[in-house]
């Protein structure tokens, strides 16, 4: 009997958790788990073995998350044959080892993850898709298993991929998993209706629902499924919420009897495989494996017409409405008590001809004010516009897309992003950071919201409208890499770009040239307040370029230091000035004194 007659006519049971039973050993969950494959094979093997001595009727291959794009992230991209083959090898010989027939599943999940589905196209995620999967296939795989897609359209792609190379090598049955929250959407917002709508044209084995929800909410979607396809229907729950006991150490605490007590209700809702995801166990499955001993069932077809997307707006920003050049300054976000001297700056500034005022992140290691709050009190306080600094090293990425979407309903709208760094000494040496997202990630996520879609692309009930800029570092040692990655936040949506505090004309060049007008640019300058400050930089701060010509005016100046260090970056700005938008003062000098002079040309 073939395996698509047993589900067709049969109930299997798949096996529980990889991922879990190789963290319980030990293993982190920051690392390419399928690449133990070929470390840790013994281990492997013994999860395997575990699963068949539980009585499952079908055991995965440790792949999950084996494409070249997601191994690419540890450095591991070119093993994507070593690690698909061993572990097809190593899940067919515990197979073989069993006292009954048991099936070998290829494990396929998403080509890319979350962070890297803004950046890879169609076309580069069905080739990852394909290559894992024709190893897969030529390795001796009974069915290709795709599971843990939280966005239809990568399930589409991925099931289409996957048939064409199954049809091509030997006919091997494709099963189409996808995983939904606690809403009953998928992560791209598709409810399971849709799901069976964009499938059903496909000659898929079955399709189900895995991941992310525990038996009960697998059982809603279950039959939420069933009431619009008479398609055989896999499904594999998590084992409820995990617990953190540790940094990157988690638990699952569901025991059997409820597990048991879901199984049975998940065949009476038509499951064909019923099988478990995150945090279950042999022991759990060797319990639903008793109950699904004698239970069979029978299913015509259904067919289901695919349902279309709705399209998305794009909004535009608004910094740069007026022609005239820009004026800024960046101004430290002070302490509590530092908050009314800072607006009476700001005050003053404005009076002095500054348009924008640009508020950086926390970066010292001190307690200061968050700077988007500083940013929306100058501007509700003096008028003048505002841009924030954001970073994304201490804050994960609902936390920053929470306080993105409470800052635009307060009235925030330009934001530039960065990626930051935690403090390495002073009041918090030791914290650690996140990095969800980079920056690239985080004008993704503010491009998607100004389209009306969240970073998971579930789609909200209103647009952002946020002015989006990014840092750009002309100073940088290797200014190819500089311009290349200017480009890329371009492509990733940034509308304006500012750069690092230049010293010299050189590598701004460059930049202006690889952008070429596809955004403006703010050119930041820093007035140098003596040669110790210059010596410093030039020599114990990454990438910053500073003439020599530059060191030696310093160092001529002696006491008159400070005052050549504002002669020589108004020059700058001067020389400068027709290549960008505008220029912004930052710096610890007198910056209301070198902006009265940039205005007025006093």
């Amino acid at each position: 009997m073939t395996v698509r007659d047993l589900l067709a006519t049969s109930v299997l049971v798949g096996d529980g958790a990889m991922g879990t039973m190789l963290h319980a050993a030990g293993n982190s969950l920051d690392q390419a788990l399928p690449a133990l494959t070929l470390t840790e094979p013994g281990l492997v093997r013994t999860i395997h073995d575990s699963y068949v001595g539980a009585g499952v009727d079908l055991v995965q291959t440790n792949t999950f998350g084996a494409s070249r794009l997601r191994l690419a992230e540890y450095g591991v991209a070119d093993d994507v044959a070593r690690i698909n083959a061993e572990a097809a090898r190593l899940a067919l010989e515990a197979a073989a080892r069993a006292d009954r027939p048991v099936l070998v599943a290829g494990s396929v999940a998403p080509a890319v993850s979350v962070h890297q589905r803004r950046r890879v196209g169609a076309d580069e995620r069905r080739a990852a898709v394909r290559e894992q999967v024709e190893v897969l296939v030529g390795a001796g795989v009974d069915v290709v298993m795709l599971e843990t897609f939280g966005h239809l359209d990568e399930l589409v792609e991925a099931s289409e991929v996957a048939l064409e190379v199954a049809r091509r090598t030997g006919d091997v049955p494709v099963v189409a998993q996808a995983t939904f929250g606690t809403d009953h959407h998928t992560l791209s917002g598709h409810t399971p209706h849709e799901l069976v709508a964009a499938l059903a044209g496909l000659p898929l084995a079955a399709i189900g629902v895995n991941c992310t929800l525990g038996p009960q909410g697998c059982l809603a979607v279950l039959r939420e499924l069933r009431s619009h396809t008479a398609m055989p229907l896999t499904v594999q729950p998590n084992a409820g919420l995990p617990r953190r006991i540790a940094p990157a150490r988690f638990e699952y605490d569901i025991d059997a009897d409820y597990f048991v007590r879901y199984t049975r209700q998940l065949l009476d809702a038509g499951a064909a495989l019923v099988g478990g995801c995150c945090g279950t166990t042999p022991g759990q499955l060797a319990a639903a494996a008793a109950a699904v001993a004698e239970y069979r069932a029978q299913r015509p077809v259904m067919v289901v017409e695919p349902s279309r997307s709705p399209a998305v707006g794009v909004s535009r920003p608004g910094l740069f409405d007026s022609a005239e050049p820009l004026v800024g300054v960046e101004l430290a976000a002070p302490t509590t008590g530092g908050v009314d001297e800072t607006v009476a700056l700001a005050a003053d500034l404005r009076e002095a001809g500054v348009g924008l005022v640009c508020v950086p992140a926390t970066s010292g290691p001190r307690a200061q004010v968050n700077s988007v709050d500083l940013a929306l009190h100058l501007h509700d306080r003096l008028g003048v516009t505002t841009l924030a600094s954001v970073t994304t090293w201490d804050r994960t990425i609902m936390a920053l897309q929470a306080d993105l979407l409470g800052a635009h309903a307060l009235g925030v709208r330009g934001v530039l992003c960065e990626t930051g760094t935690p403090p390495l000494v002073g009041d918090y040496p030791h914290v650690d950071g996140i990095w969800d997202v980079d920056s690239l990630g985080l004008i993704e996520l503010l491009a998607g919201l100004n389209e009306g879609t969240d970073y998971h692309g579930l789609r909200l009930g209103t647009k952002t409208s946020f002015d989006i800029g990014a840092r750009v570092n002309p100073g940088s040692r290797d200014p190819g890499r500089a311009a290349a990655g200017a480009l890329d936040k371009i492509a990733a949506g940034a509308q304006f770009l500012i750069t690092r505090p230049i010293f010299e004309p050189t590598g701004l060049e460059r930049v202006v040239g690889a952008v070429d007008g596809r955004v403006p640019i703010l050119v930041a300058i820093r007035p140098l307040t003596g040669f110790d400050e210059a010596d410093y930089l030039a020599h114990e701060v990454p990438d910053v370029t500073i003439p020599d010509a530059t060191l030696a005016a310093l160092a001529d100046a002696g006491p008159d230091a400070a005052a050549a260090g504002v002669d020589l970056a108004l020059a700058l700005a001067e020389q400068v000035r027709s290549m960008t938008r505008g220029i912004v003062v930052t710096g610890d000098s007198d910056v209301a004194a070198t902006v009265r002079r940039l205005t007025t040309g006093e």
